[in-house]
């Protein structure tokens, strides 16, 4: 595979770098774009590059897969309370990928159980508020502290 090819490829699947103009690093910027709703292309474009499945993703953000499917249809955006939680998740992701180098790295840490407990990461991302108990855990990671 020419070396061009293999970038693309790295790229597709990099959140920061096929996120990058969404500016998810303030959260008024995150709130207010919430607020206009995000298109679907976003969500399935998300999708694709952390591999979860789609159904999988949108049980996470508590919409179905088909609910998505009839906004894209219907080239709706997503509700504020959607859009703010997809755009959190993205957030986590960046920074996941930040610290941990790759998505796929990441995730497999999302999947991970904490010290002596049953919960994983994963777990808590059902709600916004879990994203950013998720977000302080990786922040506190970065800093050095076991998680």
């Amino acid at each position: 595979m020419p070396a061009t090819a293999i970038a693309l490829q790295k790229e597709k699947y990099s959140v920061l770098h096929r996120f990058m103009g969404l500016e998810l690093g303030n959260l008024y910027r995150l709130v207010t774009s919430a607020h206009k709703g995000v298109k679907t292309k976003v969500f399935y474009d998300f999708a694709e590059t952390i591999k979860m499945p789609e159904k999988e993703l949108a049980g996470i953000i508590n919409l179905s897969a088909r609910t998505i499917s009839n906004y894209k249809e219907q080239q709706k955006v997503l509700e504020p309370i959607y859009s703010e939680h997809l755009l959190k998740l993205i957030a986590l992701y960046e920074k996941g990928e930040t610290i941990f180098g790759t998505v796929d790295e990441f995730s497999y840490w999302l999947k991970k159980p904490f010290w002596g407990a049953r919960e994983t990461p994963i777990d808590w991302l059902v709600t916004p508020g879990g994203v950013d108990i998720i977000s302080e855990e990786l922040d506190k990671l970065a800093e050095g502290y076991p998680v």
